[in-house]
């Protein structure tokens, strides 16, 4: 099993988000488990991929395998009613990243950063930058699989 060890914030309105790498995100969830386990495709920059996480919190189970673009249009469509669309940014952060996402349609607005750690003491010993809002890790309402069925962006 792979693990995903990764901090979520929110970027605050109007804060300036470092130059970085773009690209549209479509990614839209085939299930979502009451447990927080999901199932998702996604195309990120015409990559494509179905991904399977289960948990929650700071540390889950992932697992990825890359699809054919024809795949991923076949699974597209049974994502109907869970799909976030997003711009995101991957933006160096010395031996880091940050992976910004700004969301549209219902959920225009809302602006999270997400960076993943090799393990539990990488992650604890980050220090955001300044340019980062909140941390909302532990949130179940910023999820991208909450996210994905929500009418609106939940309230900071």
């Amino acid at each position: 099993m792979a693990l995903e060890i990764e901090r979520k914030f929110l970027v605050p309105d109007g804060e300036s988000v470092p130059d970085g790498r773009e690209f549209e995100v479509r990614q839209g969830y085939l299930v979502i488990g009451p447990d927080g386990a999901e199932a998702r495709v996604r195309d990120q920059g015409g990559a494509c991929s179905l991904t399977v996480k289960r948990g929650t919190g700071l540390v889950r189970g992932e697992w990825e395998t890359p699809l054919a673009a024809e795949q991923f249009e076949a699974l597209w469509p049974a994502t109907e009613h869970a799909r976030v669309l997003k711009t995101r940014r991957v933006v160096p952060l010395g031996r880091h990243e940050a992976v910004v996402d700004t969301f549209h349609g219902r959920l225009t607005g809302l602006r999270t950063a997400e960076v993943e750690f090799a393990d539990q003491q990488d992650a604890a010993a980050f220090t955001p930058p300044l340019w980062f809002g909140p941390e909302v890790t532990d949130r179940a309402d910023l999820k991208n699989q909450r996210l994905a069925t929500a009418a609106e962006p939940p309230r900071p």
